[in-house]
């Protein structure tokens, strides 16, 4: 858990209140992050829209 009483997906309502912005506000952060490859939205649509983390991909290999 990141945040006191976060649980289960991030939506654009749980993002307001935890920026402490307007659902609008919410909803354009969450698309720069996701034009950013930090988030993906997730297939659930409508009212149920829910946000994940991008999974990383390191391209440096390791050299040992």
């Amino acid at each position: 858990m990141l945040f006191d009483g976060f649980l289960g997906k991030l939506t654009s309502g749980k993002w307001a209140k935890i920026a402490k912005c307007s659902p609008d506000t919410a909803l354009n952060d969450i698309n720069d992050l996701i034009a950013k490859g930090v988030l993906v939205k997730n297939s659930e649509g409508g009212r149920s829209t829910n946000y994940s983390l991008a999974r990383l991909h390191c391209t440096d290999e390791i050299q040992e």
